[in-house]
């Protein structure tokens, strides 16, 4: 009697987590992006720039010492996600608005003795950017995932919204022309719950982004004369975004 009671009572659970475990199955159908062999998404979210300065010279004198200050920029971007069981292939369009400042003593290190006397620049980038990268996902199970992802990334920097400001150099009308298209290498980990994901990443320039700094002859103190300033910089980015995968 005791066996029969057994019997009907796992009888019972049975039946019950039966549709339990049909409606997992069904969500893990539905919710599940990656089971898709194409998607499509976009996303937002912030990035922080700096620039690795390579070489900076004014007036015959070199800078070797230079401070980043980081500044805080935004992006939007949509991607196509191509999926080969666990590997996958996405190229992405994205606008980005990226900004940076380096802090420096233009007396360089050549006059320890006397008090510094700092400049800065600052920039604000406008690019249209193209990511082509090749991810791998640790984890794909359920609704949830993990996945790592490298590549390159096209970049073409828009010139007529770019900002850049040279503050308290001795030299009158500074502007800066960049390269407009440069690449850069890109390497990041993201993970989704069901639709919703989370993109970390990590961005190097390869090459410098400039070109060349032209100004005025006439000088702040009234003097005339060229001297070549020379400002050859990679940028490199972390980024964070938030997005949604159709």
């Amino acid at each position: 009697m005791d066996m029969l009671r057994k019997f009907i009572f796992l009888g019972l659970l049975v039946t019950a987590g039966s549709p339990v475990v049909g409606q997992n199955y069904n969500a893990d159908r539905v919710d599940r992006p990656n089971t898709k062999k194409i998607n499509i998404g976009i996303k937002a979210g912030f990035n922080s720039s700096m620039f690795m300065v390579s070489e900076l010279k004014i007036k015959d004198v070199t800078i070797n010492e230079v401070q980043n200050n980081y500044k805080i920029g935004y992006f939007g971007a949509l991607f196509m996600r191509i999926n080969m069981k666990k590997h996958f292939i996405q190229p992405e369009v994205s606008y980005n608005v990226s900004k940076g400042e380096i802090t420096f003593d233009k007396l360089g290190s050549q006059h320890p003795a006397i008090e510094p006397d700092y400049a800065s620049v600052q920039s604000v980038l406008h690019s249209v950017d193209f990511p082509v990268l090749y991810g791998y996902n640790v984890v794909k199970k359920g609704p949830y995932g993990m996945s790592i992802f490298a590549g390159p990334k096209l970049r073409y920097l828009w010139g007529k919204h770019n900002e850049i400001t040279f503050k308290n150099f001795d030299q009158k009308g500074i502007h800066e022309k960049l390269y407009p298209f440069n690449v850069s290498a890109v390497i990041g980990v993201g993970v989704n719950i069901s639709r919703i994901f989370f993109d970390f990443r990590y961005e190097q320039g390869i090459g410098n982004i400039s070109k060349s700094i032209i100004y005025d002859n006439i000088n702040s103190d009234g003097s005339t004369g060229v001297s070549n300033i020379i400002f050859r910089r990679r940028d490199s980015a972390l980024s964070f975004s938030l997005g949604f995968i159709l």
